[in-house]
């Protein structure tokens, strides 16, 4: 800018000191930290790289050739391209299956799904959030409703046995027979075992009930095949694109086409999913979608068609069992008791600490995880265990002797809190003020976030190499 000192196109570090400043900070912990919140994982380069290009510049509302605005030529091509990549990654035959991948991420993407399927105060059914289900899938409490979708829709959770910590399908059943649901909602968020989907599907077909599958969590581990899918059995799909599948922070919908049933005269009955949730993404629930992150989503389905792709996901899974043996070997108890997927529910009521005191004493040494019901939990709010998950560590190229490693500081530092426990008491505020006041306590914390901190700055971190 002419006679201007400053100019809008200056680099960030120039241009805006404070922030970038801030930004070179979160990397940083990034970097010595170890990432084990069983959600987040760490991007590749391309997908960095498509987030950051001109294409955020564009709206485009509407389908491709079906805009409500011009100069969409390439971005058309970018979301068609996206489109068939999306299909190629999870081997769905387009005849079949179409997508929709313009939603900004999963929980828009599940409200899209109700929002096409079910009508108003329309009854769902979905995994309980204490017991390992996500908030959109019709939480909400004995008082309140939570989520948008205990809001605007009927909502019966089902459970898992407090035993066992596994899905109580029989249950499921008899309940969804009383209910009569028009989706049953087959997805989890801090669950660790693979899902029956063929039992889904037999429940949804007994009380005329969609079947829809939320693969947030493991759509990676699916896409590689490493464990099972559930398009076999479904008649709609959402997931987020970031997660075990490593692409950007957005949802995307699968729906069915084609022939649904055969009814009793041998009238073929045909799906009527696409325009139906093609609308409720837009006009329904969003304007124009995030082009930057379809591209990005479209480069992040085509890694997943590659074998280091696989081999990657059969690492986070074999990360996460061994993460599960020594913890099991250090005699805590899991839920479920083991593992088939990228992360790890730890129940700690053995061990006299919560779930809050945990992930504190662990952020405090760099290790992030988070809080969380375990089966049997009364309250989301006071929760006893613990998540764990591999997808960022193996990322960074953690392995099982790896994890044997994670396990001891993890342990160490649960080990700590409990010590801490004994002299501040029952609260949490008190909890942490005698973390930090007392010196002893603030010393031992110190020693094993350098531990800590130390073996994580010898793995890489992906992405840009200045911020």
């Amino acid at each position: 800018m002419s006679g201007d000192s400053f100019s809008l196109n200056q680099n960030l570090w120039d241009a805006d000191p404070e922030l970038y400043d801030l930004i070179q900070k979160e990397k940083r912990r990034q970097h010595t930290g170890l990432e084990m919140i069983a959600s987040e994982n760490f991007t590749s380069l391309p997908v960095l790289q498509c987030l950051s290009s001109c294409l955020h510049n564009k709206y485009s509302e509407g389908l491709p050739g079906q805009r409500y605005y011009g100069g969409n030529e390439f971005i058309d091509e970018i979301e068609l391209l996206c489109q068939r990549r999306a299909l190629e990654a999870y081997n769905l035959d387009p005849a079949e299956w179409g997508v929709n991948v313009q939603p900004y991420s999963g929980s828009p993407a599940n409200l899209a799904v109700y929002t096409a399927i079910v009508e108003p105060h329309g009854r769902i059914m979905g995994l309980d959030l204490p017991d390992g289900g996500h908030l959109t899938h019709g939480f909400m409490t004995a008082t309140k409703k939570i989520s948008a979708t205990s809001i605007f829709f009927e909502s019966m959770p089902y459970k898992v046995d407090p035993t066992t910590g596994l899905i109580d399908y029989d249950k499921l059943a008899e309940t969804a027979k009383l209910f009569k649901p028009k989706v049953i909602v087959a997805g989890i968020s801090c669950y660790s075992r693979c899902l029956d989907y063929k039992r889904f599907r037999q429940i949804a077909d007994d009380n005329g009930a969609y079947l829809f599958s939320d693969m947030a969590h493991i759509s990676g581990l699916v896409a590689a095949g490493v464990i099972p899918s559930p398009f076999e059995y479904s008649d709609v799909v959402s997931t987020t694109t970031h997660k075990t599948l490593r692409g950007p922070r957005a949802g995307i919908i699968f729906f069915r086409k084609g022939v649904r049933s055969v009814n009793k005269n041998g009238e073929k009955i045909y799906y009527d999913l696409e325009s139906k949730i093609n609308q409720a993404v837009f006009p329904g629930l969003q304007g124009g979608p995030h082009n930057n992150a379809i591209a990005g989503i479209a480069t992040a389905m085509k890694q997943a068609k590659l074998p280091e792709f696989r081999k990657y996901q059969e690492q986070v899974v074999a990360n996460a069992r061994k993460l599960c043996a020594e913890l099991m070997n250090r005699g805590y108890n899991i839920a479920t008791g083991g593992t088939d997927v990228h992360l790890v529910l730890v129940d700690l009521r053995s061990v006299g600490i919560t779930g809050a005191r945990a992930e504190y004493i662990l952020e405090e040494i760099s290790i992030a995880c988070n809080k969380n019901t375990v089966p049997g939990d009364k309250s989301a709010l006071n929760p006893s265990g613990i998540r764990l998950g591999t997808p960022a560590l193996t990322t960074r190229g953690l392995k099982e002797a790896d994890m044997v490693k994670v396990v001891d500081f993890i342990h160490r530092g649960l080990q700590l809190a409990k010590e801490v426990t004994k002299t501040s008491g029952p609260k949490l505020v008190d909890f942490k003020r005698v973390l930090k006041e007392d010196a002893t306590f603030a010393t031992k914390v110190k020693s094993l976030r350098a531990e800590v901190e130390a073996f994580a700055d010898t793995f890489t971190l992906p992405g840009y190499s200045d911020y």
